[in-house]
């Protein structure tokens, strides 16, 4: 056993019937924040796809930022059979997240809140057509996680979560927030999750698709090499941004996309990962959705487009 190991008994570990959190989706992201949530002593369930009823299920070998590493017990069902579930925290893919909810449909009691935790815009709304009884809540986060192997985690970057509305149902859910903040160390409730979204949108805009092509960690984007093509991706945002009337500029969105740089130097992006590992990436609930945006306005994004083609290439 790995030094620093901590084993708690995994096979006679008892789980409650009726977990505080179901998480959708055990990825890197995912995996983090169901580890975190069980630390803080709230009860977490895994929900997995019925394809993996044949896969070995460990427990979750979690390293959190201070590099301690220990055993974590998690309960797990499937999306077939999802038992009761009192609040679903959705962690896949943004082009996984439809087709990772569709089998809930008619099985998720009404009043169920769900909160959607992935990179990029336009996934939200198709939801709430899915599930036009439920609570539906947008959350952005810029926690850093890598998965490592299966069902191996590392905790890479401590960052802000915020959770806001998408229907009205939703608003009535502010205090998840709370429960969120004990795990997470921070988070917070928004009215206004649409702007923060636009945010972290032109961030990913900006890091994502040029650490994927150049195979850079996010550090390596400092410096004279790719001034230009941040400024100018930052000037086609702040454009489309204006025109759906969330005020901003192109100086401020730089300002902030290069901030994330610097926190998250060592890191490497999502869709690096993505790409590296042969998975399908975001880019089009990311660059794709403001390519959308952008031509329903008739602006023209000339380097974004080019960023996204080069992806959609790469592939």
């Amino acid at each position: 056993m790995p030094s620093g190991l901590r084993d708690l008994n995994l096979k006679n570990s008892r789980q409650p019937s009726s977990p505080q959190w179901s998480l959708l989706g055990c990825g890197a992201l995912g995996g983090v924040f169901a580890s975190l949530l069980t630390l803080s002593g709230q009860s977490t369930r895994v929900l997995l796809r019925d394809r993996h009823r044949s896969t070995l299920h460990p427990g979750i070998d979690f390293t959190s930022l201070e590099g301690h590493t220990q055993l974590i017990a998690i309960e797990r069902g499937f999306v077939s059979q999802p038992g009761q579930i009192k609040r679903l925290l959705v962690m896949t893919k943004a082009g996984q997240v439809v087709s990772a909810l569709t089998p809930l449909v008619g099985k998720l009691a009404a009043g169920i809140p769900i909160i959607l935790l992935h990179n990029g815009m336009g996934i939200a709304e198709q939801v709430v057509q899915l599930f036009p009884h439920n609570p539906v809540i947008a959350g952005v986060t810029s926690h850093g996680a890598m998965q490592n192997g299966h069902f191996v985690f590392r905790h890479t970057g401590k960052g802000e979560t915020w959770l806001g509305p998408v229907n009205e149902a939703a608003k009535a859910h502010a205090g998840l927030a709370d429960e969120l903040a004990a795990a997470l160390g921070q988070a917070g409730w928004d009215e206004h999750i649409l702007a923060r979204q636009w945010q972290k949108l032109a961030i990913n805009c900006a890091i994502n698709p040029l650490t994927a092509l150049y195979r850079l960690k996010n550090g390596d984007l400092t410096g004279p090499r790719f001034a230009d093509a941040l400024q100018q991706i930052c000037v086609e945002v702040a454009d489309v941004m204006q025109a759906e009337g969330q005020p901003t500029s192109a100086e401020e969105l730089l300002r902030r996309a290069m901030m994330v740089v610097e926190l998250t130097a060592d890191n490497y992006s999502s869709m690096y990962q993505d790409m590296e590992l042969g998975r399908e990436t975001e880019i089009e609930a990311i660059t794709g959705f403001l390519l959308a945006r952008a031509a329903q306005h008739g602006i023209a994004v000339p380097v974004n487009q080019g960023l996204y083609q080069a992806i959609k290439e790469k592939s």
